[in-house]
This record gives structure tokens, C-alpha cells and sequence, in this order.
């Protein structure tokens, strides 16, 4: 039985020793993890400060007064080309207008030409 008994105090040394072994591989694990976790937390604390940054905020103003310039080019563009349109539509117009005031006086000229004839016979 004392046999036994040594066996098993054997047994459990080679737990502790194990389970020793796996605390310290872990511990450094978690070392390592947290140096990295700590980086990448100064990594984005960095990435951050530059978003914010007066250059950053800068070149995000440059972007929007270089759009709204954009902008405003291609609504002088469109602003144009009604103008154009209006003028040539306005033109349509009278073309059409002029044409219908000579139409009037023809079917004026013909109806009365027409009544005329009927009412002389």
C-alpha cells in the first residue's frame, strides 16, 4: 500500500509540475498579449491624433472648397445650357407663334372669301 501511496505523491509532483508549467506558459502569454494590446492601443491613439490633427482637418477643408468649386462650375454649366435651351425653345416660340398668326389670316382670308361666295349666289 505504501507503494501506492508513493505512486500517487509521485503522480500529483508531475500535476504540480505540470500545471506550474502551464501557469508560467500562460503568464507569458498574457505578458505578450497585453504588450500588444498596449501597442495597438497607442496605434490607435496615434491614428486618432492624426484624423484630428490640424493638417488633417486642413486637407478635409481643401477637399470641400475644392468640391464646392466643382460644384459650382457644373451649376454655372447647367445654369448655361437652360439659358441656351430657353433661347432656342423661346425662339421655337415665336417661329411657331409667327406662323399660326399667318395660318389665322389665311383661314380668316379663306372663311371670309368663303361666306362671300355663298351669300353673293
Amino acid at each position: 500500500m505504501e507503494e501506492g501511496k508513493k505512486d500517487l505523491n509521485e503522480s500529483l509532483d508531475k500535476a504540480k509540475e505540470v500545471m506550474d508549467n502551464i501557469t508560467e506558459k500562460v503568464s507569458e502569454l498574457a505578458g505578450r498579449a497585453s504588450e500588444h494590446i498596449v501597442d495597438a492601443v497607442e496605434d490607435v491613439k496615434t491614428t486618432v491624433s492624426e484624423i484630428v490633427s490640424d493638417e488633417s482637418i486642413q486637407n478635409v477643408k481643401e477637399n470641400a472648397n475644392e468640391f464646392a468649386g466643382e460644384a459650382k462650375e457644373v451649376l454655372e454649366d447647367i445654369a448655361e445650357k437652360t439659358s441656351e435651351l430657353v433661347g432656342e425653345a423661346s425662339e421655337h416660340i415665336v417661329d411657331f407663334a409667327e406662323d399660326a398668326q399667318e395660318e389665322m389670316k389665311e383661314t380668316t382670308t379663306k372663311t371670309k372669301n368663303f361666306f362671300q361666295r355663298l351669300f353673293r349666289k
